[in-house]
C-alpha cells in the first residue's frame, strides 16, 4: 500500500507463491540467475467448475458414457493440457507470463531469466512444479537442503532411496510448501533441480492472504508503538 494511494494488497498467483518461497532463500545464498520451471496445476485452480468437470469425466469414462469438455478445451480426465490461461501473443499463455513477471517483481530481480510451461493435470488439489535453477555461485544439494530447512513455510521432504518426495497426496491440506528431489542440474554450471508441491487453496490463496494481513497488522502495531 502506498501512502495516499489505493489501499489494495495484491495476492500473487498461486503457482508463483510456491515457487518464490523456495527461490528467495536460495537466491540469498548463491545469487539466482536463471529459472526454468514446468508447473503441473490441479483442476481446483480453475475453480469449482474445474473440480466438477474432472469428477464427472472420470465417472463417465468408467461407465463408458459420452463425455463433454466444457470448462477445459479438451478432456482433462486421464489427460494433460499444456495450456492454462489465454494466448499472450508471444507463444506463452498469460498464466506462464504471470509466473515470469511476478517472480521477477517479488524477488526484486527485474532481469532474472525465467521461462515457464504451465500444464493442467487431472489432480483435484495441489500444484506441483519441476524447477531448474542456475546461480552465480556454486550451491551443493546438501547446502540447499539445509538452507531450505531453515526457510519459513518450507518443508524439505527428500529421500529418493526411500521413495520420499513431495506429492499432491502429501501437500493437500498443508500450509507448508513441500520441496524435494533436490539435486545437481547436469545441464550447466551452478545449477540445481528440484520439485515443489503446495496446496493451491491454502498457501496458494487463503493462507497467504492471512499471512499478508498478519504482517500488515504487525507493521501497523509497530508504527503505533513507535509513536508512543
Amino acid at each position: 500500500m502506498r501512502p495516499g494511494g489505493r489501499r489494495i494488497i495484491a495476492n500473487p498467483n498461486c503457482s508463483t507463491i510456491q515457487l518464490v518461497v523456495v527461490l528467495k532463500p536460495l537466491h540469498d545464498v548463491a545469487g539466482l540467475e536463471k529459472v526454468i520451471v514446468s508447473t503441473y496445476q490441479s483442476v481446483s485452480g480453475a475453480g469449482q467448475k474445474g473440480i466438477d468437470e474432472l469428477e464427472t469425466q472420470a465417472r463417465t469414462l468408467f461407465n463408458m458414457g459420452e463425455m463433454k469438455a466444457e470448462k477445459f478445451p479438451h478432456r482433462i480426465a486421464f489427460n494433460l493440457l499444456p495450456e492454462i490461461g489465454k494466448d499472450s501473443g508471444n507463444g506463452y499463455t498469460d498464466e506462464e507470463m504471470k509466473l515470469v513477471n511476478e517472480s521477477r517483481k517479488i524477488l526484486g530481480l527485474p532481469d532474472l531469466a525465467v521461462s515457464a510451461t504451465c500444464v493442467r493435470v487431472p489432480v483435484f488439489y495441489c500444484h506441483s512444479e519441476a524447477a531448474h535453477l542456475f546461480f552465480k555461485r556454486p550451491l551443493a544439494p546438501e547446502q540447499a537442503r539445509e538452507v531450505l530447512r531453515q526457510a519459513p513455510g518450507v518443508k524439505v521432504i527428500d529421500d529418493l532411496k526411500e521413495h520420499i518426495y513431495p506429492m499432491p497426496l502429501l501437500g493437500a491440506g498443508n500450509d507448508d510448501t513441500l520441496v524435494g528431489r533436490i539435486r545437481t542440474d547436469l545441464s550447466g554450471p551452478n545449477g540445481l533441480a528440484l520439485f515443489v508441491v503446495s496446496d493451491n487453496l491454502r498457501k496458494g490463496a487463503a493462507t497467504n492472504a492471512v499471512q499478508i494481513a498478519e504482517l500488515l497488522a504487525s507493521e501497523h502495531a509497530d508504527k503505533l508503538s513507535a509513536r508512543g
